[in-house]
């Protein structure tokens, strides 16, 4: 396993390793050398999950101790990838030592031309929706979409576009695996297979299994509210919202009455969370109110009784945590996949909200108020809402479906 250094990556990636390892496969993952400390606690199988860290390499422009995509801002992630690119000989060094079988991967482009030196078979581990990877690899008039395809990468891939290395990454594969199930996108899995003309498996969503948390304090501060009360957020490991976008999600909130729980990264320039509240936001709603710029425990969050929304970024795994929760979802992309990922849950499975936006293209504190109110038991569209939600849920918790999928991937 090597995957893009984003948390959302590897734990996904180590969620299908659970999976496999469950199934007797041996499995080596390489990962930064800091960020196994914050996955330990997830391998589930540490006889048959082997930890690889590696230090990730300098590079010109990129933060000296740069790991993954929760250390810089969205404009420099090419740089770590090009700091990825420069690790091609020592992970090539590695795979003769212990020749896999198969070797799964997202963003580095030139793993397939190691595998076939070696007899491997080189497996493009897709972690974003087929919905979202139809459009991010095809013309598209988006302009958010644009922006990401056009960029040039650095480094090692020569200027190549982005669009262009995950097409690349792609094509040159034995095979796609995509973590989905038919019955979800089958319109979008059609497309790909003839886009691509080479073996598309899928793995159903591969949702992970709980593992103990190390620090349950938050699920601890939640069970003084009552029964579906609180309003759970959490912007993703690699969003960084601006300062404005920042407060009016947070005074929306507030404008709800809900207790909360908000969960986001550190915003750029400021030295804590704190200073970047809403002037007198923390006196007003101290009693009812958690604002956190670190990891938390979200799958235990989410089951909580006390959480009944789940105000989410729409990053593919968060939405199948929040699929297989009770939690009403608003969701609020902001970025890349997610703005597809909003659409195919808000019109196409209608199993959520989406936050509107403005002619600018940023969220309002009342648009945020709005999209929690219309998701609430008892409203029209909100009961809708919730009896899609059950539908969908039911199904990804049916006994067997995901031993299905994965069992066919070997």
């Amino acid at each position: 396993m090597y995957p893009w250094f984003a948390m959302g990556h590897l734990t996904t990636f180590l969620h299908i390793s659970n999976k496999l390892a469950k199934r007797g496969h041996e499995v080596h993952f390489i990962l930064p050398k800091n960020s196994q400390s914050k996955l330990q606690n997830f391998n589930l199988d540490p006889q048959l999950i082997k930890f690889i860290p590696i230090v990730v390499p300098n590079f010109d422009g990129l933060p000296v101790g740069t790991e993954t995509t929760a250390d810089i801002p969205f404009p420099m992630y090419s740089r770590l990838r090009a700091a990825m690119d420069l690790t091609k000989d020592e992970i090539g060094s590695l795979l003769k030592q212990l020749r896999p079988h198969f070797i799964f991967y997202d963003f580095t482009h030139w793993l397939p031309g190691l595998a076939r030196g070696l007899g491997s078979k080189s497996i493009m581990y897709c972690t974003i929706s087929p919905a979202a990877m139809g459009w991010l690899l095809s013309k598209c008039d988006a302009m958010a979409i644009h922006r990401i395809n056009s960029v040039k990468e650095l480094g090692y891939s020569n200027g190549m576009r982005y669009v262009d290395r995950m097409v690349t990454a792609v094509e040159e594969s034995d095979a796609i695996v995509l973590k989905t199930c038919r019955e979800m996108e089958a319109k979008y899995l059609d497309f790909i297979q003839k886009r691509f003309n080479k073996p598309v498996f899928l793995a159903d969503p591969v949702l992970p299994e709980q593992a103990q948390a190390q620090d349950d304090r938050w699920v601890k501060w939640v069970d003084q509210f009552e029964v579906k009360s609180v309003i759970y957020c959490a912007i993703g490991s690699e969003a960084r919202l601006t300062i404005n976008q920042f407060q009016e999600l947070l005074l929306g909130i507030e404008l709800t009455g809900y207790p909360f729980f908000v969960a986001l990264k550190l915003l750029i320039g400021y030295e804590s969370t704190a200073a970047a509240l809403p002037e007198g936001f923390a006196v007003r709603t101290e009693k009812r109110g958690i604002v956190h710029g670190e990891w938390v425990p979200q799958i235990m969050i989410l089951s909580h009784s006390s959480v009944g929304c789940f105000i989410t970024h729409c990053g593919w795994g968060s939405l199948c945590e929040g699929t297989l929760s009770e939690c009403r979802l608003v969701l609020m992309p902001h970025v890349g996949d997610q703005l597809i990922n909003g659409k195919l849950f808000g019109e196409d499975l209608r199993v959520g909200v989406e936050v509107e936006k403005g002619d600018n293209g940023v969220y309002r504190k009342e648009s945020v108020k709005k999209a929690v109110d219309l998701v609430e038991e008892g409203k029209e569209l909100g009961n809708m809402i919730m009896a899609n939600h059950g539908v969908w849920r039911e199904f990804l918790l049916k006994e067997g479906l995901e031993d299905s999928y994965v069992m066919n991937l070997f």
